[in-house]
This record gives C-alpha cells, structure tokens and sequence, in this order.
C-alpha cells in the first residue's frame, strides 16, 4: 500500500512539473551566442518609421543592421517574423517595479518609501528585487526596461534604469542614479469632507505647502555652497547626494499634477540651474507653452482615470498627450496604476493613439520618448544601429489588447524567458479543469 501512495504521489509531482515550472527556475538569460536575425518582419523603429519586410541583425547585444533587402550574415540565428510586428522594447518611465510587490498594507513588500522628509541620500537601485513576481509579466507584454523610483515625503531619493531579466540589482542596473526625485505639496485645499476637517484642524495648509517649498529651496542652497566648498569638516551625505543635479549627470524628477505646482518646478530649475522633468502632469496641458519654453519634458503616469477636476472634460486624460505633443512638449506614458501592476503601458499608448496621435507617435512615447527623458536614448529606445539590441516581437500590434502577443523578446541581445506567474497559473487550472 505504501508503494502505491508513493507512485502516485511521484505521479502527480511529474504531472505538476509537465504543467508548468516554478516561477523561480526561470533563469536569466546569458549572453548572446554569435549573431541574429530576425528577417521578413513589419520594423517599428520607435521613431516614427516603419519597415515592411525588413531585417534587424544584432550581435554581441548590439544592433549591427536594421532595413530591407538586408542578408543574414552567414551562422546567424535566423528568426523568421513572416506576418509578425517587431518593436524596440518598451520603457516603463516612472514604476515602483520591485520595490513594492503587495501594496501599503504589507510592510514586509514595501521598500518604496522611508520615513522623514529629506531622503536624497536613497538610493532605489539597492533594494530593487529582481526576483518580483510583476516583473515576468511585464515582459510578457513588451517591457523590458523600467525607471525605478523610490516615494517619500518631500524629497524622496535617487532613481535608476534596470532592465528586466537579472540575478541582483548589480546585474539589473543599466544606467544607475539618473535622478533625484521629489514631491511637491498640494495647493489644492478641499472645502468638504472629513479630509478638509482634518487639514483644518492641522493648521494652514496653504502656510504648511509653503514652508515645504522653503525647505526645498534651503537644501539646494545648503547643498551648492556644500558643494562648493574645496574641502569639508565632516561628509553631509544628503549635501553630496546633490552634486549629480548640480553638475547636470543627474535629472530633477518632480511629482507635480496642479499648475502651481508645476510652475514650481520650473522655478527651482531655473534658480538652480537643474534638468527638470515634470511626472505625473495632470493639469500640464494648461500650461503647454510655459513647458515648451522652457524645454520641461512630462511623463504621464496614466492614461486610465477620471478627470483631475470637476469642471475637466470626461475624456481629458486620454486626449493629454495629443494636446502636449502637438504643443512640443517631450511626452513619456507610463503606468502607474496599482490595478494592473504597470502591464497596461502599452494599452495606455494605444488609448492616446484613439485620442488624436498616430500610432507610431504613441509608440515613441513609451519607447524613444521615455529614453530621451531617461537619458538613454543614446544606447536604446529605437532599433538602429549601434544601439542596444531591446527587442520585442509580437504575433499583433502591441497597441492593442487583442493584438499584444509577445512570442518573443531580446534584452541586450538576450533571448529572456517569457514565462511567469500568470501564465503558469492559466497553465495550471487548464489542467486542473481538463481544458485543451
């Protein structure tokens, strides 16, 4: 009897693991092996330009030609993309990616925030984890790279590009500390409800907004004489956390969706001689010149809500990102809904494509777009030559819900797994249910 029990306990382990294989032997790839070409595809250069029947040649991850009537080059590993659509891969401009896997109320996930207002001594980039569940399933939808930012109170702390298919952060990293982020108050104050009754009750709000504004501009001054300075008494991490701004290696990320807030912004940069980059922008469409002016790229966090105010057309969000970039505004998409975990990114593009831009300007946004305001459009965003070989290649349009079927993807030339939690799952309760 106990023999029987163990054949059928051996049985149904084997059964299992034909299923489907844990999330955790899911390995990274390794380096690429000689070169590949993926011939006979539909090439969206993430510029604006499409290719019929096209080639991308890439080896040692880099991208050694893109066109028509392009050869293999001889022993390459050839990908025939007949009927299929190839894109650069796509950028998660602004994510919380691995630093919060369940949400707020399950502290052990939560490495997002820390506690105080002035943290720009974090560092994102170290607590990112390469083993979150979320981050297969990006890439099983065309993500392949994502800008991971820590929150806070006032100033939150540094910021860093990973791509996403590695053993540890060291790995990960591919451009680290790109910018420091920072979060303005609200000068909205809201007359009703109990929230009012509690900002009320705290003082003025107004006042309090104003006074974080002071604090800002006291440590960027506090931090340029520390800079300044030849040699110092003791070693101010937070004052030398600045020098990248300073110095123009680093971007001013500021979380900023009123107008006052966003004027702000422009404000310190203009002071301080920093690169800003508005994120979030609600109300940016509002002030479209002011930005173009003063060259202030935006990144949309997403596309997929109400209206910020009651007197905003119902579809104002959608139609935001056509009314800043035919303004000339520099515009990134990205998804930061806690809803989709940031998969949507690309639904979010095509939703902006339905709401008076081509296509092929919404994809530039999450792809070429989001490199230029990352600072990496040198080495990725669209597939030319001697860029990064970031690849995505779909059975559809990527734009479009029906049409995302990613059936492969390459990462600094890396053919990366495409397996993870969800599809296991699907796999999983097919068996389970006996469905073919």
């Amino acid at each position: 009897m106990q023999k029987k029990y163990s054949s059928l306990f051996i049985l149904s382990l084997a059964l299992l693991c034909k299923v489907t294989s844990a999330q955790e032997t899911v390995y990274p790839a390794g380096p690429q092996q000689g070169a590949t070409a993926i011939t006979h595809a539909t090439v969206h250069v993430g510029n604006g330009t499409v290719i019929n029947d096209a080639t991308v040649v890439f080896e040692k991850g880099k991208i050694t030609a893109v066109g028509a009537g392009i050869a293999a080059p001889l022993n390459a590993t050839v990908v025939d993309a007949t009927g299929k659509q190839v894109y650069p891969g796509l950028i998660l401009s602004n994510s919380y990616l691995g630093l919060k896997e369940i949400g707020s109320g399950v502290r052990g996930s939560n490495d997002l925030t820390e506690i105080g207002e002035n943290n720009a001594s974090i560092r994102s980039l170290v607590s990112y984890n390469t083993d979150s569940k979320v981050t297969g399933v990006l890439r099983a939808n065309g993500i392949l790279l994502a800008h991971v930012a820590p929150e806070g109170e006032l100033i939150d702390g540094q910021s860093s590009v990973v791509q996403l298919d590695a053993w540890n952060y060291e790995d990960a990293a591919y451009k680290s500390d790109i910018g420091q982020f920072i979060e303005l108050p609200s000068f909205m104050v809201r007359q009703r409800g109990r929230g009012f009754m509690r900002m009320a009750q705290a003082g003025d709000p107004m006042k309090e907004a104003f006074n974080k504004i002071e604090t800002l501009k006291k440590y960027f001054t506090d931090a340029r004489a520390y800079l300044q300075e030849k040699s110092h008494v003791s070693n101010n991490l937070k004052l030398e956390a600045a020098r990248g701004l300073f110095e123009g290696k680093q971007k001013l990320f500021v979380r900023a969706n009123e107008v006052k807030q966003m004027l702000i912004a422009i404000d310190l940069g203009k002071t301080f001689g920093f690169k800003v980059v508005i994120v979030g922008g609600s109300e940016s469409f509002q002030i479209a010149p002011i930005l173009v002016a003063n060259n202030i790229p935006v990144i949309l966090d997403n596309q997929h809500a109400l209206p910020t105010t009651e007197d905003d057309d119902i579809d104002q969000p959608y139609k935001l990102p056509a009314q800043l970039i035919k303004a000339g505004v520099l515009v990134s998409l990205s998804d930061m809904s806690e809803n989709t975990k940031q998969r949507n990114l690309s639904f979010n593009a095509g939703t902006a494509a339905t709401y008076g831009i081509s296509k092929e300007e919404a994809l530039s946004a999450i792809t070429l777009n989001s490199a230029k305001v990352l600072g990496i459009d040198d080495i990725t965003g669209s597939l030319e030559t001697g860029k990064d070989a970031n690849i995505v290649i779909s059975d559809g349009d990527i734009l479009d819900m029906r049409g995302n079927q990613v059936v492969k993807a390459f990462i600094q030339g890396r053919d990366v797994s495409l397996d993870n939690k969800q599809k296991q799952l699907y796999e999983r309760y097919k068996y389970k249910y006996k469905i073919k």
